[in-house]
């Protein structure tokens, strides 16, 4: 009897521990948001169309599983035990390394230098970024281009014992030898800034990177705006009389394995007094654009950037007359004329440089000389208009391609237009799919697009024309 009774008072307990976080909803909302995703919303019993739900018990189960009372308290927990005890990580997005250190998951591969662009892809960036170099110049301004290293390049022995890189070239390194090559490209290698080199090369008696974020802290991004100032042949801000650290940084990686502690990383700072001002509203250094002005400084500057770029903003704002930081993606090449212009995209992004062509004039080009077969293959080719541009692109077939590299070319009216190497996945319907064979440009829309014609010009001297 005595054990029967422990039996029950056993399942009564856990029976009621179980039901706790479903009574207590009401009372104790669970905010999802901190581990930087989205959450889905009470379903419906009925479809847009009206019709029967029959998903809703599935969707129901979900949106449970996100909101039950006391999640970021589990989470966390569960985090804690893991990370401490097993060494692992309960989310895919976050590698729990040594010593407490984190690392973001969408670096894994980079890390393992697994799944790395094929040739074309690294010949496709390369001869995109050359194609940004030489509209640059046609309207005299100067452009640099640099890759943000992920935090497990600059710090490998963090990494977990059982990630061990594969014996090749990662994508940062196949791309800075291509862009280094001066058969190919004569003058990319003075575009080119090498900033997984530079912060390797610093003496590291001070961390450059948050140790359970994902991004360099402001003493790494200090010198990497250093390292940019000193390839443009300027003067670099001041740091003032010295940096000293604070512990209020919220680790982004942190926060999505313990959403409940607000755990906080050593951020480093100067006691510079900056003196440039942003101009219009500011919400946040996350905005798609940030412009600043410095009466004290001369130049213009539009720097292309992403979440790295935030840290790095106020030391570029402050040696700039004027600063537009852009976070929009495609690119847009407007009103160009003597500014400096950055590229900056992460490591783990490389990618994504042939993905969206930039929005600028496609450059007119004469292929008059090349005598290319025809194709009666079809090909993927659209048409749209689009901010005082008409946008064309698609994609070709494998057959059109020989070689290791090659150029495409549109044809409309007698007019010939070089294209960027880019495969627009989203336009396309293939988002998350990657391609070497997409191709996209934008010209004015001031222009008639009829007959278009795709020629595609392949390294080893092999030409093939593919009509509309």
């Amino acid at each position: 009897m005595k054990k029967q009774n422990i039996y029950r008072a056993y399942c009564a307990a856990f029976i009621g521990i179980c039901i706790i976080p479903a009574v207590c909803m009401p009372f104790f909302r669970s905010d999802s948001s901190r581990e930087k995703r989205d959450i889905s919303a009470f379903p419906s019993v009925k479809t847009e169309d009206g019709e029967i739900n029959f998903e809703f018990f599935d969707e129901f189960d979900t949106w449970f599983s996100e909101h039950f009372a006391f999640r970021q308290e589990l989470v966390n927990a569960d985090g804690r035990i893991k990370s401490t005890l097993m060494g692992t990580s309960p989310n895919s997005d976050v590698i729990s390394g040594k010593d407490g250190w984190l690392y973001y998951g969408e670096t894994t591969d980079d890390f393992l230098n697994i799944n790395t662009l094929n040739e074309r892809e690294v010949s496709n960036i390369s001869h995109n970024l050359r194609m940004i170099n030489d509209y640059c110049k046609k309207n005299n301004a100067e452009f640099i281009f640099f890759s943000a290293p992920n935090k497990n390049s600059i710090y490998p022995e963090n990494m977990p014992f059982n990630y061990i890189p594969v014996d090749k070239n990662g994508n940062y390194e196949l791309l800075s030898v291509e862009l280094s090559d001066d058969s190919f490209y004569l003058d990319m290698k003075s575009v080119l800034l090498d900033m997984k080199y530079i912060l390797l090369e610093k003496e590291q008696n001070v961390s450059l990177y948050h140790k359970t974020d994902t991004h360099w802290n402001n003493f790494g991004a200090y010198v990497g705006h250093t390292a940019i100032m000193e390839k443009i042949g300027s003067e670099p801000c001041s740091a003032g009389t010295g940096w000293y650290t604070r512990n209020d940084r919220l680790g982004d990686l942190a926060e999505m394995i313990y959403p409940a502690e607000k755990a906080k990383d050593t951020q480093i700072y100067n006691d510079y007094q900056f003196a440039y001002t942003y101009q219009g509203r500011l919400r946040g250094l996350d905005d798609i654009t940030i412009n600043t002005l410095n009466e004290n400084s001369e130049g213009r500057l539009l720097m292309f950037r992403d979440s790295y770029g935030e840290a790095i903003l106020p030391y570029m704002a402050e040696c700039f007359g004027t600063a537009e930081f852009s976070r929009a993606v495609p690119y847009r090449l407007d009103n160009i004329d003597g500014k400096t212009v950055i590229l900056e995209i992460v490591e783990r992004n490389l990618g994504d440089l042939q993905k969206y062509a930039p929005v600028m004039n496609a450059p007119v080009a004469d292929i008059s000389g090349i005598s290319s077969e025809f194709s009666d293959d079809e090909i993927i080719i659209k048409t749209e208009e689009t901010g005082g541009f008409i946008h064309i692109y698609g994609v070709l077939p494998d057959e059109a391609f020989s070689g290791e590299s090659h150029s495409i070319y549109i044809e409309s009216n007698g007019i010939v237009y070089e294209a960027f190497n880019c495969f627009e996945d989203k336009l396309l319907k293939y988002e998350g799919e990657r391609s070497a064979n997409g191709f996209s440009l934008y010209i004015s829309d001031k222009n008639i697009i009829d007959n278009i014609r795709v020629t595609v010009v392949n390294s080893d001297g092999k030409a093939v024309t593919y009509k509309d």
